[in-house]
């Protein structure tokens, strides 16, 4: 057998990766780098009528959100393609003539079936361990059909073939196929071939019990491309989903995950699918990810909502200190956008709470004169004046927080006041309360 580990990640293309899915990938992919082997990502894409080239894109497009990069396979290319089973006819053909010349299969009514040895089959699965299925009684393991009348193949036979010419050594797959495994070592052995060693990993269950389908909340790796979750949180969690590094974390970096992860560890019971825990996990990574990985994930969610920031030069100050606040990427707009147009909101409810006392206007124009000749315009500083002022005007210093952060920003939340108008600078503020104060107030 080939001396390098290689493994596969086989979808088909017929609607959107699913977590399952992309859990399967995830431990194929950390099984090849842990073991310094090759994964091979495969399209089976027999199944005409329900495949589609949109459906292909979404795996390759999740794969890599995820960080799951493949050795081999559709846009990478490789020794053993082509990469889509749709492109493999004249292989298959070889492979079906080789069977029938040998007497394994038999026609019935226009469809090809394998002619079962009927024998007590073997499976010892790196994860499930040894387990026996007697294969002995046609009434309830009947012979698999392997082409169906129109000339189109059945999953285990093409399984069983690319695996044979792609020289997969392992096999890491859900355990709703541990059933198919014995048949599929009934074709490696009449082909005369060693098979892969199989590892099936346990199933993931919703909270109450019930497998995990494709219409569950939290089912489809898009839904947290598009709802701003971080990659790296996402992946951190589907390793968590049958595995675990045994000391309580929740939280644990690639690179070790690479270095202790073993598929004989892998837990047999199934697994609990928590979008809470997941949510958690996504938190963490954003409290203490690098303000330029933030930035790197921030970009495209600003580019979409229409935010022009400049450049990185300007927009790093400014998520800098509404990062903590933030909980999904998607967010970002929203908390930032102010900052890089004078053209800014206002939120009505904030504006009529805050700038329509016959007072507001006076206040404002107050504060901002002092603030004209705050020197230097740092957090200090503002804080300083600000407070002064409030004192002046014999108000309370939230009397003065809560307009100011309004007239600056059309909001009522926000970063750090202090912060934001140091981020905004002088001037900018200045400017931005004398015409709130004229158009806005009252």
């Amino acid at each position: 057998m080939n001396s390098e580990v290689r493994v596969r990640f086989a979808p088909s293309p017929t609607g959107y990766l699913h977590v399952g899915g992309a859990r399967t990938a995830l431990f194929n992919w950390l099984h090849a780098r842990h073991c310094g082997g090759k994964l091979v990502l495969r399209i089976e894409d027999t199944d005409k009528a329900r495949n589609s080239q949109e459906a292909v894109q979404v795996i390759l497009d999740g794969m890599r959100w995820l960080g799951l990069n493949w050795d081999e396979g559709p846009e990478v290319g490789g020794a053993y393609g082509p990469y889509f089973q749709s492109e493999r006819e004249e292989i298959y053909e070889r492979y079906f003539q080789e069977l029938k010349a040998g007497g394994h299969l038999y026609e019935d009514n226009g469809s090809w079936r394998f002619r079962s040895p009927r024998e007590i089959v073997v499976v010892d699965d790196m994860i499930c361990g040894r387990i026996e299925f007697d294969l002995s009684n046609p009434g309830t393991h009947p012979d698999i059909t392997i082409r169906r009348p129109d000339g189109s193949w059945i999953f285990h036979f093409v399984n069983v073939v690319d695996d044979i010419e792609m020289k997969i050594t392992h096999v890491i797959r859900g355990e709703d196929h541990l059933s198919n495994t014995p048949k599929h070592l009934e074709l490696f052995k009449v082909l005369g071939r060693t098979p892969p060693r199989y590892g099936h990993i346990p199933l993931i269950l919703n909270k109450d019990g019930s497998k995990m389908s494709k219409r569950d909340e939290g089912a489809s790796i898009t839904t947290y491309i598009e709802a701003g979750y971080v990659p790296e949180a996402v992946r951190n969690y589907l390793c968590m989903l049958g595995w675990s590094p045994k000391d309580n974390r929740e939280k644990i970096d690639i690179e070790e995950t690479i270095r202790i992860f073993e598929l004989e560890k892998v837990n047999r019971r199934n697994a609990h699918f928590d979008l809470d825990k997941c949510f958690w996990i996504n938190g963490q990574y954003l409290a203490q990810m690098s303000i330029e990985r933030f930035r790197e994930l921030s970009i495209p969610f600003l580019q979409k909502a229409g935010v022009v920031f400049g450049s990185n030069e300007a927009l790093t100050p400014v998520l800098t200190i509404v990062k903590e606040k933030i909980k999904h990427l998607t967010e970002v707009p929203a908390w930032v956008s102010y900052f890089f147009t004078e053209d800014y909101a206002f939120d009505p409810e904030a504006k009529q709470k805050t700038l329509s006392p016959a007072h507001a206007a006076d206040r404002l124009r107050e504060l901002a004169g002092a603030f004209a000749s705050t020197d230097p315009w740092d957090v200090a500083a503002i804080e300083a004046c600000l407070k002064t002022t409030a004192s002046r005007l014999g108000i309370k210093t939230g009397e003065l927080v809560h307009p100011t952060r309004v007239a600056v920003s059309g909001r009522s939340v926000g970063p750090s006041l202090y912060h934001m108008l140091e981020v905004l600078g002088r001037d900018r503020t200045v400017a931005r309360m004398r015409h709130t104060a004229d158009s806005h107030c009252g």
